[in-house]
């Protein structure tokens, strides 16, 4: 048949009946596993997938961009699983919108008929706020569990409460009445395990066994953690964020979302932070609640049947997990507009905003850490800031951007390894080796051994007469001669000078640590151990200019603010500094960081220094790379991710990007009404692409449509179960009315309503620049490219960011080479006036005149650089 040798390419991807069997949501795949590689043509079924390229070109009459307002052609009956989506393909954006728009106006038409349909539109009004409300319940709720959780089970690697086992450290000693001011954290009731074990309190062999005890609780929580994702959920891995970022974007994950990856993060989180690796629950945090926001959009048709409408409520399940996460309701909706969201209309804004205030009532309800607080580091200042402490929080800016430059690229580096080496293979032993690594070099350390958000705690909190930690171990100086403030500056003791080494020697574990830890598969937050890092790194930049402005304030620069007795310096804040400027470093984050911390320390007066600290920390890191540690984690996995944060400056046109190419297979398209349903299927068995152009006929050459490969298959195996007569040699229909057809020929198959009528296009001499935009904007999955009515070929999502890639690793020339404004194609018609010969709407071999001409353009396009 002429179809079969049109389409034929030589093999065969898929089976026809395999296509019909999508992923469930139960499926458990290793998310980290799963390379995408653009250079391979192995993974065109995981991205969206291309129509088959090749080098003739069709004709046909595109429709534009506003060439009709009704995508589909809805029947009263929609054929059951049509215009649903397979594992690891892009929505298309624009259909799901008009099935919302159709499904608004069907609800809006009946409302006045009864007042059960009055009822039903009132329902489906509210349903958005009651799946937000939902959310941000559960995942309060959850975030206060884990807290709680987390909190008693760090503590039990130094020992138990008798008195009440379920009592955590600082709550089995409230109640003591034996506790001293010097030592508020031991009581009677609280056991260490070397007093448990071997009877002794104090001495080398007590020392022994708290470090041997640490250890083995440390790793049980790291084994029990890996080993319960490895076997149940491998999706509970990770932060999470670069997979929910690129899921907002479009992209089909199935069971990322599901209730077996909520139910193991949520119990291997509290196991990971116990174990005292190098992670935090901040960023995990935001998984489990987007979790949550999936689970219930299934509870309301409204989003369980449209992904476009289900990714709203994913964008406020963002906002209220940073809200419960940094206790940030404002900050959270902030970080979702401006980190993870990829559309995000104003609606879901006030939802955002609603879900993460419910959120941050719920947990502050529970009260997890018993101040009142919704953090643990929640702290105060009171002492201003002057102006010339802006060059520290300058340099400390410096320092975050560095830091986040260094952290990205060996942290990917160190992925890219573990992705290509055989040690990727045993998870579960780099587990175990970096948390018995962490947990050696840890304990004898006072400030490694602490939980990382209790050392958070103590750099950002100013010494004050009631502090005994040994950061606060000053001498009072008896001899100041005005007293400004009750605490003055003073001349550090011996305990600072030995918290400052302890602290320093931390700074390196952590900085060393984090880079290997992050990654693993256990569910590891990055938030966390960047504000560590900054916050150690600021707490001994505040101790030194402290120490300088109190030996040294007769300099000009200290004269004015710093007298003898005047508390002018707070080391506290520029920990505070310190640990936004290293996590801006890391994520990039501007805005919605600045307020996050903000409102942890409920200061307005400090966002200028908060401000200049993370735009140097930007700035310095843009200079090394302007990716942000998700963004190299989506394009390491393969993502299928347009940024669009990222600008596209290059002077390339859609006929430098299209498929097919020269040399390719050509590229297939259905006839309206001259095809059957075995020409269909033998098609989908030889090809692998996700659609096909559908135009009117050989001869006329006209476009009619976009039919795609999921909806042909579902359509025509309906057909055969639920219609009669529907066998291989039925002619297939996309036109709106059936041809004639002779009496004896079996009953025709109309598939006009799984046409999309309005496929967008563009002309080949588009710039990419604008293609980019249109997909970035209207979440395209393909786009056609025509030539004076000619279709060229196609342009998908995965076309665009294997272009992108291309660009990154070549260097584009100042001005275009001579041949990019040459007519590159033949001409439709010969020098005879008469029109090529074409087959099935294929251009053939050009005519001999041009061939040497061509021959030599191929050859210089394909040795210039682009």
């Amino acid at each position: 048949m002429e179809s079969e040798q049109l389409f034929h390419r030589g093999y065969y991807r898929n089976s026809y009946n395999s296509i019909t069997s999508a992923s469930s949501d139960e499926e458990l795949l290793d998310g980290a596993g799963v390379i995408m590689d653009f250079q391979t043509s192995e993974d065109d079924n995981l991205l969206d997938g291309d129509t088959v390229v090749g080098t003739h070109y069709t004709m046909t009459n595109g429709g534009s961009i506003n060439s009709s307002t009704h995508l589909l052609d809805l029947l009263d009956e929609p054929i059951p699983g049509v215009g649903t989506y397979d594992d690891f393909h892009t929505i298309d954006w624009v259909r799901e919108k008009c099935k919302d728009r159709e499904r608004h106006r069907r609800i809006n038409s009946k409302k006045k008929e009864s007042a059960w349909e009055m009822t039903k539109s009132l329902y489906d009004a509210w349903s958005g706020w009651l799946v937000v409300t939902l959310t941000g319940l559960a995942s309060g709720a959850l975030a206060g569990l884990i807290d709680i959780a987390a909190d008693w089970m760090t503590d039990l690697k130094e020992g138990i409460c008798l008195s009440a086992l379920w009592y955590n450290h600082e709550q089995c000693c409230w109640g003591s009445n034996e506790t001293t001011f010097e030592e508020r954290d031991k009581c009677p009731q609280w056991k260490t395990w070397a007093e448990l074990i071997i009877g002794q309190a104090e001495g080398p062999g007590s020392y022994i066994m708290n470090y041997i005890m640490y250890i083995f609780w440390a790793l049980s929580f790291a084994f029990l953690a890996v080993s319960l994702v490895k076997v149940f959920a491998p999706y509970a891995c990770g932060s999470g964020i670069p997979e929910i970022k690129t899921i907002l974007s479009g992209f089909i994950i199935r069971g990322y979302l599901g209730k077996w990856t909520l139910m193991i993060k949520t119990i291997t989180l509290v196991l990971a932070v116990a174990s005292g690796l190098s992670l935090g629950k901040e960023g995990p945090l935001v998984h489990v609640a987007c979790c949550c926001g999936n689970i219930f959009s299934y509870l309301f048709p409204k989003y369980s049947t449209n992904e476009a409408k289900k990714r709203e409520v994913l964008s406020a399940a963002s906002a209220a997990g940073v809200s419960v996460a940094f206790g940030a309701p404002i900050g959270g909706v902030l970080f979702s507009l401006e980190e993870v969201s990829y559309y995000f209309p104003l609606k879901t804004l006030w939802r955002s905003f609603f879900a993460a205030l419910v959120a941050a009532f719920v947990l502050r309800s529970i009260n997890p850490f018993g101040n009142s607080r919704l953090v643990l580091f929640y702290v105060e200042y009171h002492t201003p800031w002057y102006l010339f402490e802006l060059f520290p929080f300058i340099l400390l800016g410096v320092f975050g951007g560095l830091w986040g430059a260094f952290f990205i690229r060996a942290n990917i580096a160190w992925c890219r390894r573990r992705k290509s080496t055989k040690f990727g293979k045993f998870p579960v032993l780099e587990v175990i080796i970096v948390a018995a690594i962490t947990a050696v070099i840890a304990f004898p350390n006072p400030y490694t051994r602490l939980n990382t958000s209790e050392l958070i705690k103590e750099l950002f909190t100013d010494c004050g007469p009631l502090e005994s930690s040994s950061l606060c171990d000053y001498r009072n100086d008896m001899n100041a001669s005005k007293i400004v403030d009750d605490i003055p500056d003073r001349p550090a003791g011996i305990g600072v000078y030995s918290a400052i080494w302890q602290l320093c020697l931390a700074l390196i574990f952590k900085i060393i640590m984090t880079v290997f830890t992050f990654g693993i598969k256990v569910p590891s937050g990055l938030f966390i151990p960047s504000m560590a890092i900054g916050a150690i790194a600021g707490r001994i930049v505040g101790i030194a200019v402290e120490q300088l402005a109190y030996y040294h304030h007769d300099w000009f620069i200290f004269r004015e603010w710093c007298e003898v007795g005047a508390d002018c310096i707070t080391p506290g804040l520029y920990a505070m500094v310190g640990a936004a400027a290293c996590l801006g470093g890391v994520t990039r984050m501007t805005v919605s960081l600045v307020v996050i911390v903000f409102e942890l320390t409920g200061g307005l007066e400090y966002i200028v220094p908060l401000m200049a600290a993370v735009m140097t920390s930007k700035w310095v890191g843009d200079a090394f790379g302007r990716e942000g540690i998700y963004e190299a984690h989506i394009r390491l996995n393969g993502y299928p991710f347009l940024d669009a944060k990222e600008e596209f400056t290059h002077t390339t046109l859609a006929a430098d990007v299209m498929r097919p190419r020269r040399n390719d297979p050509p590229l297939a398209v259905l006839t309206q009404d001259n095809m059957t349903v075995d020409d269909i299927e033998n098609m989908i068995n030889e090809t692998s692409y996700n659609g096909f152009p559908v135009i009117m006929s050989k001869e006329s050459q006209r476009l009619v449509g976009f039919a795609l490969r999921r909806d042909l298959t579902i359509a025509i195996e309906s057909a055969r179960k639920k219609q009669e007569g529907i066998v291989g040699s039925s002619r297939v229909c996309f036109a709106q009315h059936t041809p004639s057809l002779p009496a004896e020929s079996p009953r025709p198959l109309k598939l006009r309503s799984i046409l999309d009528m309005s496929p967008f296009t563009v002309t080949d001499h588009t710039p990419m620049e604008i293609v980019v935009d249109i997909f970035r904007k209207l979440g395209l999955r393909q786009c056609l490219v025509t030539h004076n009515g000619i279709v060229l070929g196609i342009i998908t999502k995965k076309n665009i960011l294997e272009h992108l890639e291309q660009l990154k690793q070549h260097v584009e020339p100042l001005a275009p080479p001579w041949h990019y404004n040459k007519k590159r194609y033949p001409p439709s018609y010969g020098p005879d006036g008469k029109p090529r010969p074409r087959f099935n709407n294929v251009q053939l071999n050009p005519i001999d005149e041009e061939r040497e001409e061509t021959e030599e353009e191929v050859h210089l396009l394909n040795s210039t650089t682009l």
